[in-house]
């Protein structure tokens, strides 16, 4: 364990985030930490099993003398977002997290950390290790896939799990409790379109980047820049000026990342450069007025490129730029009902043009099925102007609240109790997979809490130390007074 780890409690928690952060673990690719989490419940002497979409449930008896107390299952997914800064040198698939310390945060060198959702993780593992912590019986549910279609908890049958009451790690504010959820639907439209040879002109590569971005759920009611938002923008409004050719478009990454970064290839007429340069000072000037709040480090930004191979066609070019400037992004509706939650929203997440093909990611939630149908139309009609072929995939469920449940009421004491304070009881504009869990067991009770995140989905991401601890506190509490069985 790192030297500097060493220092931080509890120790335990601490030193299973480090192993498990060595190990690659991106989401559709989670074969090493599966078979991570397996070689651990093995060599705990525990009882572990895969499932056949991969995830994994170990078993661990209850404490002495609360073998009478209702069962829990204690849940966290193994994969992580991830996302880099564009000049961090860093394979997902090879390296491990590079970790430091900054006061009372833990972050990563220029990557996402993936405390979201490995501190949950972390804790389950420290639990399923003890001798000394007391607890009902155990089920340790480690899911996959959860950041790129939930597809783990999707796959999940019923009778695989025994428990009454589902703790999900997973929340990311350490002063809430999460009993209810959006549910959400991949939409992606693509197309072909016949390129035009490069005839004459100025080349020139447009650079977006330094935007906040952040996890496209639960920081889409912040207003942060969407980048594929603003170089689209950027490209009508000197489309508008000057006759503009673009070569390539190609930004985001993740559908449940806001896009921090965009990068576009154009041709202007030679006698235009100046007055490209013009305009483009002039929208730099635009967002970073709009965005100083969010967005401090946008950065908008040109340089002379080689002449490209080929074009978009002035129609089809027209049409995308008109097509992108109408699709909805960000907030669609606010809950009537719950002061301050989104209600239903999408995320323009990736725009890649070039070379014939287009192919444009959209991320939509909704906490109403039927609102969340709606929107997806409204995108839909939007591609259909552009004859996109528009596919629809990773749809779940949302979570339904339900305050009145014990384990919240209960949790709500132990919280107040311990911290002399009200917790938030609410719901949460992002995907959790209590929702999808609960439709095969529809009689399980469910609470969602955990530590303070901030800046999960990006390479800002970073755990604070202090709210671990408070988190550590909190769950241990909340084992040892889970109530004996009627």
């Amino acid at each position: 364990m790192n030297d500097i780890f060493a220092t931080l409690e509890p120790k335990e928690l601490w030193r299973n985030f480090e192993r498990l952060n060595a190990v690659p673990r991106p989401s559709k690719k989670e074969e090493k930490v599966i078979e991570f989490i397996q070689n651990f419940g093995n060599t705990v002497s525990l009882e572990t099993k895969v499932d056949s979409a991969g995830n994994v449930l170990i078993k661990k008896p209850a404490s002495k003398g609360m073998e009478n107390r209702i069962p829990i299952i204690l849940q966290s997914h193994l994969d992580m977002v991830h996302q880099k800064n564009a000049d961090t040198v860093f394979d997902f698939d090879a390296d491990g997290i590079k970790m430091f310390i900054d006061a009372d945060w833990v972050r990563a060198e220029g990557t996402t950390l993936g405390a979201d959702n490995g501190i949950g993780v972390a804790s389950i593992l420290a639990i399923l290790a003890s001798d000394s912590i007391s607890h009902p019986p155990l089920e340790a549910l480690f899911t996959i896939d959860e950041e790129t279609g939930m597809t783990g908890a999707l796959s999940l049958k019923p009778g695989f799990l025994n428990g009454k009451i589902l703790l999900n790690l997973d929340t990311e504010e350490d002063n809430e409790l999460t009993i209810g959820c959006a549910g959400g639907i991949d939409i992606t439209a693509t197309g072909y379109y016949d390129s035009v040879p490069f005839m004459a002109g100025s080349a020139f590569t447009i650079k977006l980047k330094g935007l906040a971005g952040g996890h496209s759920g639960v920081d889409i009611h912040k207003g942060k820049a969407n980048a594929n938002k603003l170089m689209n923008r950027t490209l009508t409004e000197i489309s508008k000026q000057i006759h503009l050719g673009i070569s390539f478009i190609d930004g985001g990454s993740l559908r449940n990342a806001i896009p921090r970064e965009s990068v576009a290839g154009i041709i202007v007429e030679s006698n235009n450069e100046n007055k490209l340069k013009q305009i483009l000072s002039g929208i730099g000037d635009d967002f970073k007025t709009e965005y100083h709040f969010t967005d401090p480090n946008l950065a908008l930004t040109i340089e002379s490129a080689d002449p490209p191979k080929s074009l978009l066609p002035e129609k089809f070019q027209s049409e995308l730029l008109n097509v992108l400037y109408a699709c909805p992004n960000g907030i669609y509706r606010l809950s009537p009902e719950i002061t301050g939650l989104v209600q239903s929203s999408n995320n323009v997440a990736r725009v890649l043009v070039r070379d014939g093909t287009y192919s444009v990611q959209c991320l939509t939630r909704s906490s109403v099925d039927s609102e969340k149908k709606d929107l997806s139309n409204a995108i839909t009609a939007v591609f259909d102007l552009l004859n996109a072929t528009v596919t629809y995939g990773g749809n779940y469920p949302g979570w339904e609240p339900k305050p009145g449940a014990p384990i919240v009421k209960l949790m709500r004491e132990i919280y107040l109790e311990l911290f002399d304070e009200e917790p938030h009881v609410n719901a949460v504009h992002a995907g959790l997979e209590c929702g999808i869990i609960g439709t095969n067991y529809p009689e399980l009770q469910m609470i969602s809490f955990g530590p303070n995140i901030y800046g999960a989905h990006s390479p800002d991401e970073k755990v604070q130390v202090s709210s671990v601890q408070k988190f550590w506190t909190y769950l241990l509490e909340t084992l040892k007074r889970i109530p004996e069985q009627v």
